[in-house]
């Protein structure tokens, strides 16, 4: 089959991979392994190493390489701090007594020869962040304890990286020179490791120099950067085997901590990037798979899965948290929930083949590590949110609305909001304006959401819908532009009316959020009838009491806002669209005061009548 045919099948099986597990709510490491697998040995559709040949091993070492990059480019110490000691002690305790005991284990149980036990256990601290965030986002645990495996997660990407990178280059120091103790082998390591991270530090700093001084043009900065990823990769590479991803984890982190405003606007290509490369090595590796790699799934290896999930990881949490203030629950949650992903299964596919390169067997790893990857996914992804209910880590799972702009306007809906029981965050740089909001006892931030440090104060994961109603349209129309990516563009909304292609002042509709309410009242107009009594108001819809039914109760004038479903799900009315009312629904509705209502029902019965009268002479 050409190369050409063969990387279309990989982007469309690993692309459609990631759109089925969106659809679905499905783990897409699964999803992206069955289907690798099937177009693989089992449908036999393409072959990866006859259809790359040399350039497979290359392509999946960046590959590795840019996905290091990226996971360390997540890693800002500034958020790193709210997560407490507990992360702290998971990396610098957690992360060598994982080591320690999984090679134990993987040698005395799984039966591996003490080399690839030792490397594959270092790959094993790694959890990984794409696979952690969406089970934390599907479970709705406590804000603690997700912090927490979220940041051991970003935390250990790279150090389970740099463990497998030691572990690989002693072991082929020893290989070379047989007899060579450690005084002989480790001090080279530790010198190549310093001068690698010292390469990616200066590159991050020329990267961090040149961004913002303009000697890079908008267009260019993103080639640059993931060039300059890729020469740093290669060049430390040269220097000591595998130090290149020491370098390229070492510059993440340094651009993520150097506070350049240029790094932010890159963010969604760099996440797009990540999927890219994500899906693609991931379908690579698994469709290389071969039935013989399959025959070390054995009753062995079955009782070392076992061991790493109720013997390494909670030992690993319980000595490493040992005296410290994570609560006695949050500490038992963390011992179980340890979910692997596709930094482990493409560090160990690189590895697999370095190792044959010494004399080791290192075909096994791959197979192992998919399997190590399909049992902590099936374990932990069925089981977190039982785990979470019995041991009250349970957060709320209504998706939430953050507000910006404390106004009576906003107030009232955060009122209605609350009394629906939807999380509520009113955002606002006024303390005065705030004012209200503390009245009431609405949770809310003092502070500027575009200010970067919000990004690091204010945890948005909450929240599902984001509504910019301050009384500065333009001002509304930046904040859902700067959020559209992270939220989603259908679910930033403003005040304002549609645009108007008569009118040269109007704000493009590329850069605003949705319009609220069909007739696209703007901040005036909901401040002038908001003082002229108007109220907001719920109905709940049934199967006797449908939408219509709804309609003919409220007054004329009133206008719909939103509906939300039995699941808490928030679904807008808005200029360019009206979701399907259904039973169980309650709609909330911006209305007049109760006389007036009252008047306008009079009107109501009185013109369905005359109406009647006339269709019966």
């Amino acid at each position: 089959m050409e190369q050409s045919l063969v990387i279309a099948m990989v982007g469309i099986l690993g692309i459609g991979a990631q759109w089925v597990a969106w659809r679905t709510g499905w783990p897409a490491i699964v999803l992206m392994l069955a289907a690798g697998f099937l177009a693989g040995p089992v449908l036999g559709l393409f072959d990866p190493e006859h259809a790359f040949g040399d350039l497979l091993d290359p392509m999946i070492a960046i590959g590795v390489a840019l996905i290091l990059f990226e996971g360390g480019l997540s890693l800002d110490f500034r958020e790193l701090r709210h997560a407490g000691d507990g992360v702290w002690r998971l990396v610098l305790l957690g992360g060598p007594i994982a080591w320690v005991l999984g090679a134990f284990a993987a040698h005395s149980i799984g039966g591996l020869e003490w080399p690839v036990a030792i490397l594959f256990a270092g790959i094993l601290v790694v959890t990984g962040p794409t696979v952690v965030m969406p089970l934390l986002r599907q479970s709705s645990v406590k804000a603690r304890p997700a912090a927490i495996l979220k940041w051991e997660a970003i935390v250990n990407d790279p150090i389970g990286a740099l463990f497998a990178v030691v572990s690989y280059e002693y072991f082929r120091k020893v290989a070379e020179a047989p007899g060579s103790g450690l005084i002989e082998v480790v001090p080279p390591l530790v010198i190549a490791a310093i001068i690698a991270g010292l390469i990616g530090y200066v590159a991050a700093a020329a990267i961090a120099w040149a961004f913002p001084r303009g000697a890079i043009p908008e267009y260019l900065k993103v080639p640059v950067l993931l060039t300059s990823v890729i020469v740093v990769f290669v060049l430390s590479n040269q220097i000591e085997h595998e130090a290149g991803l020491v370098a390229v984890t070492v510059m993440g982190i340094a651009l993520a901590n150097m506070n350049i405003t240029s790094i932010r606007s890159i963010h969604p290509f760099k996440q797009n990037i990540a999927v890219l490369l994500i899906s693609g090595i991931f379908i690579l590796l698994s469709a290389s798979l071969e039935f013989e790699e399959l025959a070390y799934l054995n009753w062995n290896f079955g009782l070392f899965l076992l061991a790493l999930l109720f013997l390494v990881r909670p030992a690993t949490i319980l000595l490493s948290l040992l005296g410290s203030s994570v609560p006695w629950n949050e500490r038992l949650f963390l011992a179980w929930i340890a979910p692997r992903g596709i930094v482990l299964v493409a560090i160990s596919g690189l590895f697999a083949l370095r190792l044959e390169d010494i004399g080791y067997d290192g075909t096994a790893l791959i197979g192992l590590s998919f399997a190590v990857v399909v049992a902590t996914i099936v374990a932990h992804g069925f089981t977190i949110d039982l785990v979470a209910r019995l041991l009250d880590l349970k957060g709320s799972k209504r998706p939430g609305v953050i507000i910006v702009g404390s106004t009576p306007w906003t107030i009232s809906l955060a009122l209605m909001m609350k009394e629906l029981k939807s999380p509520v965050m009113i955002v606002d740089p006024s303390w005065q304006r705030l004012a209200l909001a503390r009245q009431k006892g609405l949770p809310f931030y003092h502070g500027e959401i575009l200010n970067e440090a919000t990004e690091h104060n204010l945890d948005l994961t909450p929240y599902a819908v984001l509504v910019a109603a301050t009384e500065n349209e333009a001002y509304n129309a930046l904040v859902c532009n700067e959020f559209a990516y992270e939220i989603g563009r259908d679910t930033v909304f403003q005040l304002g009316d549609a645009v108007d292609d008569d009118d040269r002042h109007a704000l493009p509709s590329s850069i605003r959020g949705r319009a609220l309410f069909e007739s696209g009242f703007g901040v005036e107009d909901v401040n002038e009838r908001l003082a002229r009594g108007w109220v907001f108001r719920k109905t709940k819809l049934s199967e006797e009491f449908d939408f219509e039914a709804a309609q003919e109760r409220l007054p004329d004038a009133a206008s719909m806002l939103l509906l939300v479903r039995e699941s808490g799900t928030l679904r807008f009315f808005t200029h360019a669209a009206r979701p399907e009312p259904r039973a169980g629904d309650i709609i909330v509705s911006f209305a007049p005061p109760q006389e007036r209502s009252a008047q306008d029902a009079a009107a109501k019965r009185e013109r369905k009548r005359n109406k009647a009268a006339e269709q019966g002479t």
